[in-house]
């Protein structure tokens, strides 16, 4: 009988888990509960709560395992009952099949009975997270204990992945795998085709040229049978075909991707007299289906489906590596043009559109063996091998016009795109890449600063220059920018997505006023005034000029239980005399300190918690409150919030982003939303960017929401022109 992995010793199937947050999180939800334990599918403990000394759980563990229904549809069922006089509530988590995976029983003082539905109802968020885990863990575990029993030839194939990080095959993990098939399994002919990712990979054995013309005439077939019938392909049998098959024998395989979509198929072929594909080959070419799927995923960017940037350093390493003579290559660095102008006035995920029509002009391969990879945010790489620097000019001028031609209406308005690119040679020597592109990403800036939309060569003589430009000028501008006051104060809207609150919050937000007076985001200057210690300096003018805003304004705030949330950064909340200078600003401003929220990251305050905490107090005892950004990118921070005197939790916009491809992710979300109701907190959602995220962060308990959805970012003294018009809004989303 095959055995659940988390039936046996957790050293072999995985790690033992780490429950503590999920413990933490129920004691959260149950503040009135004294003993929380997990235990296994057999009743071995798991995990419990630190110090309890009451009586066991485990009779009632027994019990869940004894008197389990033999078949259920819930994923998570279970019963109360009474125990040594006080209640207690057991909860089984089952898997897709409907086993038991583990048992989560919380037992309570006398006197706190409650419904089982409603106690399941209240921790029920949790309990989900949970369960998926277990069951990821679960699954993990499965696929080791089977690779552990399989023989010597699938561990060949799992340590085909050379030591040498320079080697020959490094970068090329695909197609070593592909050919390690053929080679241990004696066959004709390997194939991996991945058309959205442009993978089409063709090996024969060792020594001899692939039959690519076998591949060209089936690829089709495969294909379509892949997606249609999402299971594997094995034909032993060559006899006359409805289709134009090969005479050879075929073992087919779909890849999938994570979200489980099929995207294209790991092929063999056989000779017509060879032997069959027996069913422990079909196991093994499944098993390296799914590790085929986890390179694509680990190689490929989600949104481009361009190389990474680890997996093109990678791959062109292994060009350079396995070549006799040395030629002469050059790389392309891209930079998509005013970026943040398309993302403040359309939205982020008009931005990512944008980026994935840029891909899609560098995934046709200006020249055969190109390389294409997004290496960050909007920019891009290519690596152009046997290509002059003449040559490289020219393609980068064609990639700037075809990317020139992707504009287009939206709306009233057009979406403006255009790149500017950079150009360099591959030096000789060690790191050669590195220095390439660092060489073209300093050619790509000097094309910038002279007007964007062209193509710049990577010059010698130019290097100073640009290194000074780029290093010093931003710095320069910065300070200058503080003495003359060049920065500007954007508010966006925070609206209520329940009727429960009915006032309009706003977060302030920075923008800098370069020389020529254009509007630069933070993205542009906070990273080099990070770098440079200029953040407590930043986050003073702020203050200042924030509350000099609002005392001009200040009779008409008043008693309208409006918001102002303020950003404070981590360097600040660390400095000695900065709870000092804030207090004081308050105190002089006269603005209502009911007002003013703070925010700091989840970073800041964790990483200066007695400083973080120091501040806090102070200013709560004004009437200040405090929101903690980036909510929920760890369950780590979760001991803190007993700590801190927190109000707000801004839920992270990645979980907020990804809540519609993800039931974990959206079970997180509704998990913090209840939890910060549970202590009095209020939630904003980030990133909020379409109506449908709006109305499902709504559906999921959060209070607010922030975003383009909701309202773009705007200068504070048109939104405090204006309030009446957004007290509107905010009783219109209520």
């Amino acid at each position: 009988m095959a055995l659940n992995p988390l039936e046996l010793p957790l050293h072999l199937a995985s790690a033992k888990p780490n429950l503590d947050p999920y413990g933490h999180l129920l004691r959260m939800l149950m503040p009135r509960a004294q003993g929380i334990g997990f235990y296994d599918a057999q009743g071995v403990p798991l995990w419990l709560t630190d110090g309890y000394d009451g009586p066991d759980p485990l009779p009632l563990v027994q019990v869940a395992l004894a008197k389990a229904p033999p078949a259920t549809t819930a994923r998570i069922d279970g019963f109360s009952q009474d125990h040594h006089g006080a209640p207690a509530y057991v909860f089984r988590l089952r898997n897709n099949a409907g086993e038991i995976i583990a048992i989560a029983a919380l037992l309570t003082r006398d006197g706190e009975s409650k419904p089982y539905s409603f106690v399941q109802h209240l921790v029920q968020p949790a309990l989900e997270c949970l369960q998926r885990e277990l069951e990821t863990r679960s699954s993990v575990g499965a696929l080791t204990l089977d690779l552990r029993s399989r023989d010597d030839d699938i561990e060949l194939l799992l340590r085909m992945a050379p030591d040498d990080p320079d080697g020959p095959l490094q970068g090329d993990e695909l197609g070593a795998l592909v050919q390690a098939c053929v080679d241990h399994l004696g066959c004709t002919l390997g194939a991996l085709v991945v058309p959205e990712r442009n993978v089409a990979i063709c090996k024969g054995p060792a020594g001899h040229k692939p039959q690519v013309e076998i591949l060209s005439k089936i690829h089709r077939h495969l294909l379509n049978w892949a997606q249609l019938q999402r299971r594997n392909l094995v034909i032993n049998k060559v006899r006359t075909r409805p289709i134009e098959l090969p005479p050879f024998k075929i073992l087919s395989a779909p890849v999938r991707h994570p979200s489980g979509r099929v995207v294209g198929f790991l092929a063999l072929f056989r000779d017509e007299g060879g032997p069959d594909f027996e069913p422990r080959t079909e196991r093994l070419i499944e098993l390296l289906s799914r590790k085929t799927a986890t390179t694509l995923q680990n190689n490929f960017d989600a949104l481009t489906a361009l190389l990474t940037r680890p997996a093109f350093e990678a791959q062109v390493r292994a060009v350079l590596a396995s070549r006799r003579d040395s030629g002469q290559d050059c790389v392309l660095y891209l930079d998509v043009d005013r970026m943040h102008v398309v993302n403040d006035n359309f939205g982020m995920h008009v931005g990512d559109e944008v980026i994935g029509k840029v891909a899609e002009v560098l995934r046709r391969k200006p020249r055969p063996g190109a390389l294409a990879a997004r290496i960050a945010g909007d920019r891009f790489a290519v690596f152009l091998p046997d290509c002059t620097l003449d040559f490289a000019q020219q393609i980068g001028e064609m990639v700037r016009r075809q990317c020139v031609e992707l504009s287009y209406p939206r709306g009233d308005d057009t979406v403006q795109v255009s790149v500017s690119v950079g150009v360099a040679e591959l030096p000789e020597g060690e790191s050669a890449l590195a220095h390439g592109l660092a060489n073209a990403e300093i050619a790509c800036k000097a094309g910038k600063d002279r007007g964007r939309d062209r193509v710049e060569i990577f010059q010698d003589a130019d290097r100073s220059i640009m290194r000074r430009h780029a290093d010093v000028m931003i710095v320069q501008s910065l300070h200058k920018a503080l003495e003359e006051d060049r920065f500007i104060l954007y508010a966006q809207p925070m609206l209520p997505l329940g009727a429960e609150r009915t006032e309009p919050r706003f977060e302030l937000l920075l923008r800098m006023l370069a020389d020529d007076d254009e509007v630069l985001p933070p993205e542009k200057f906070l990273s080099a005034a990070e770098r440079y210690q200029l953040m407590p300096a930043i986050d003073r003018w702020v203050i200042k000029n924030s509350l000099a805003a609002l005392r001009s304004n200040v009779n008409t705030l008043r008693g309208r239980g409006l918001g102002f949330s303020i950003n404070v950064s981590g360097p600040s909340v660390a400095s000695e005399d900065f709870v000092e200078f804030l207090e004081g600003s308050i105190r002089a401003s006269t603005v209502p300190p009911e007002l003013l929220c703070f925010e700091l990251t989840e970073s800041a305050a964790v990483s200066n918690l007695t400083r973080a905490d120091r501040l806090m107090q102070r200013l709560r005892m004004l009437g200040c409150s405090f929101a903690l950004d980036d909510f929920g990118t760890g369950l780590s921070s979760l001991a803190y919030l007993n700590a801190l005197p927190v109000s707000v939790l801004k839920i992270d916009g990645s979980f907020v982003r990804a809540v519609g491809a993800s039931q974990r992710t959206e079970s997180m979300v509704r998990a913090i939303a209840q939890l910060a109701h549970t202590m009095g907190m209020e939630t904003v959602a980030e990133y909020v960017e379409t109506d449908e995220l709006r109305t499902r962060m709504a559906g999921l308990g959060v209070d607010y929401g922030q975003g383009f959805a909701i309202g773009k970012p705007i200068p504070l003294n048109e939104v405090l022109e204006d309030l009446a018009l957004y007290e509107a809004m905010a009783a219109k989303e209520a």
